[in-house]
């Protein structure tokens, strides 16, 4: 048996290591909230829609409002969200010019 102190964790509702309970904070912490242009938050996977058309750096094209983008991918900065769209590769785009549908 250890000596070790014992935190109860309310989200998993089990007692856990003062250590290991530290962690799981430490980690909660450092998660990205990113959100729309009318403030959903946005997850991995979900599908969002353009509210302005926007012309694309070096691609020589432009997204028209209203298109829909699926599959994001949340890059870990709270305003820039990874997707693909065809014929654009390594398309980020700004999650205050988005709406998740």
């Amino acid at each position: 048996m250890s000596d070790e102190d014992y935190v109860y964790d309310e989200t998993s509702g089990e007692w856990l290591p003062a250590s290991e309970a530290a962690q799981l904070t430490e980690a909660e912490n450092n998660t990205v909230e990113v959100r729309d242009a009318v403030g959903n938050v946005l997850t991995d996977g979900d599908a969002v829609t353009l509210i302005k058309d926007l012309t694309v750096k070096g691609a020589g094209q432009t997204l028209k409002r209203g298109t829909l983008i699926k599959s994001i991918r949340l890059t870990g900065d709270a305003q820039e969200i990874d997707c693909r769209y065809e014929g654009i590769k390594g398309l980020v785009l700004r999650a205050e010019f988005v709406k998740k549908r």
